[in-house]
């Protein structure tokens, strides 16, 4: 199985000079926490969480209108291609401990996004069939793996 037979195609985008304000709105009326950040060339330069507007608020006195998304955007990042198979991307989600991937087509373009959420409803839509191209287990593992890291991190910073 591939990651274009799951993925969520057309995604919400934003620009690195887009203002938080108008990125925050882009969330909110795609009821979406994750946005890609392309270039001109529909690039991903980057990606942009609801985790990082809000942190980015809370510990600067602007306001949103007031600050570009390529000051907080996340500029690290993790993606795959649309001819990935899908436990590549599962494999990429774990080690990098992300839950939604970029997707990008052969030419580098943003073409969709692939989250755990879109994984786990497609796991759960295949059991009981007779081809467990991607299974629940697999699924949940990988999200383990993003968890027990995440908390051991937390445990050593204490």
């Amino acid at each position: 199985m591939k990651v274009r037979d799951i993925m969520m195609s057309a995604p919400k985008f934003c620009r690195p000079d887009t203002n938080l304000a108008a990125a925050v709105e882009i969330m909110w009326k795609s009821d979406c926490g994750f946005l890609p950040v392309v270039d001109f060339e529909n690039r991903v330069a980057g990606v942009l969480t609801d985790r990082d507007v809000c942190i980015a608020l809370g510990t600067r006195n602007q306001k949103a209108s007031d600050v570009l998304v390529r000051d907080v955007m996340t500029d690290r990042v993790y993606g795959c291609a649309v001819e990935d198979d899908i436990h590549t991307a599962l494999q990429t989600m774990e080690k990098h401990q992300v839950r939604r991937l970029p997707v990008v087509n052969p030419d580098g373009k943003l073409v969709g996004v692939l989250s755990i959420g879109d994984l786990t409803l497609h796991a759960e839509k295949r059991e009981g069939k007779k081809i467990p191209d991607l299974s629940s287990e697999d699924v949940v593992e990988t999200y383990q793996g993003i968890r027990v890291r995440q908390l051991t991190e937390q445990v050593v910073q204490l």
